[in-house]
């Protein structure tokens, strides 16, 4: 059963410039360095072939991190130089299949039971009056909602309320947005960007600039995906 959770940093993308040595072991040694923590690769990206030389590139992995091969053919990596990377391809596998969630979500529960408070709202209560409504408490009244138990019962984490509250649209965006970035981003001089909170605003406005970023780099950079351990 899901929990009411702390900011939580499960994959980092981590950014070279162009000509810096780049690989999953330099990669991993910038996030223990700023997050003091360990971690091996994600292969989180869809690789790219370009139209014509697609059916050749295809069979090699050169550019690439950590890369996974179906058929024999590259499909996905952890990382490797931008330009083989297929970001575009990446975010929308990502938001069909949030789609997908969201609207099992919209059949199965919403349309089922009367909405529900998220859990923001107890949360807020919790931080009021800390003595009056703990933690516990404030997670019980959470869950004890019809909604909510609809949600748990159909394996659709309900700490995402308010994000499935704000539609299709809006629920795929955080999402497709995760897949290009994950929780947190090294970037190429170093600097370690995060959410300022938990919350569902301060994650979209993250990953908004870190998104922004991304697309700033040059395609000979690279990037690299590291889960935490």
């Amino acid at each position: 059963m899901p929990h009411p959770r702390p900011l939580t940093i499960l994959v980092v993308t981590v950014c070279f410039a162009p000509g810096e040595h780049a690989d999953w072991f330099a990669a991993s040694e910038k996030v223990n360095d700023l997050l003091h923590a360990n971690g091996t690769p994600a292969r989180r990206y869809h690789v790219r072939h370009r139209p014509l030389l697609g059916w050749l590139t295809r069979w090699f992995a050169y550019f690439l991190l950590d890369a996974a091969r179906r058929f024999g053919a590259v499909t996905r990596a952890a990382g490797g130089r931008k330009s083989r990377l297929d970001l575009t391809g990446t975010a929308a596998t990502a938001a069909q299949d949030a789609a997908q969630r969201w609207r099992a979500w919209n059949t199965h529960v919403a349309a089922i039971t009367k909405p529900a408070r998220p859990w923001e709202h107890y949360l807020a209560q919790h931080h009021a009056d800390p003595t009056k409504v703990s933690l516990a408490e404030a997670r019980r009244r959470f869950e004890q909602q019809p909604h909510v138990l609809a949600m748990l019962a159909h394996t659709l984490d309900p700490y995402e309320l308010s994000v499935y509250q704000a539609g299709e649209a809006t629920y795929a965006a955080l999402y497709w947005r995760k897949a290009l970035i994950g929780d947190a981003l090294i970037t190429t001089d170093g600097q370690l960007l995060l959410p300022a909170s938990d919350s569902i605003a301060d994650r979209f406005r993250f990953l908004n600039a870190a998104c922004t970023y991304l697309r700033s780099l040059r395609s000979n950079a690279r990037l690299c995906a590291i889960a935490i351990a």
